[in-house]
């Protein structure tokens, strides 16, 4: 996998977590660097976690399924696109509170990292190097969700919609692009 198309998993995966984050620098008031570094922390490390946790899941598989990976990969970053333009035009516009304590934190980034879990057995049936990926993917969801956390301070949640939107559309078209490349029209 080159370095543009990883650069481009990492953003589309880092928008669930991005726009968490916008609602959490909404809701803080008052917002502290503290803040900006534990959304980062947080998502980062579990959008770094979640991809090779399913790596590991996925080279299980990998001899008995490699005829069909692209197609599961195809069909993986779809649902995982599909499902993040689904959640980007739903009206629910309720931020999380502002606190940064692990009970608060932890379901956050669980839930936001899910689509890194899928993209981690794709990985495995890619040969990415997954220590490179898994650490690209978590320092750019790190510095995402910081940013993030600050924008939704300044400029409110106006944001969060259009950064659900923008993820659904890149892994659509990442999906895409590897069934494609193995297909061998790319």
């Amino acid at each position: 996998m080159d370095i543009f198309t990883l650069f481009t998993l990492a953003v589309g995966l880092s928008m669930d977590a991005f726009a968490v984050s916008v609602c959490k620098g909404l809701a803080a008031g008052k917002l502290s660097f503290r803040h900006m570094a534990a959304a980062g922390l947080w998502f980062g490390g579990f959008q770094a976690l979640m991809p090779v946790l399913g790596y590991f899941l996925g080279a299980q598989f990998k001899d008995k399924i490699t005829a069909i990976d692209h197609w599961i990969a195809f069909v993986l970053l779809g649902f995982i696109g599909i499902n993040m333009i689904r959640e980007s035009m739903e009206k629910e516009d309720v931020c999380p509170n502002p606190g940064i304590d692990p009970r608060t934190m932890l379901p956050l980034a669980v839930a936001t990292s899910i689509d890194a879990l899928a993209v981690g057995v794709t990985f495995a049936f890619l040969d990415v190097n997954i220590v490179a990926a898994a650490a690209f993917i978590g320092i750019t969801t790190f510095v995402l969700s910081a940013a993030g956390v600050k924008v939704g301070n300044v400029f409110g949640s106006r944001y969060k919609a259009k950064a659900e939107l923008a993820g659904g559309i890149i892994l659509i078209l990442l999906g895409i692009k590897i069934l494609l490349e193995h297909l061998g029209i790319l």
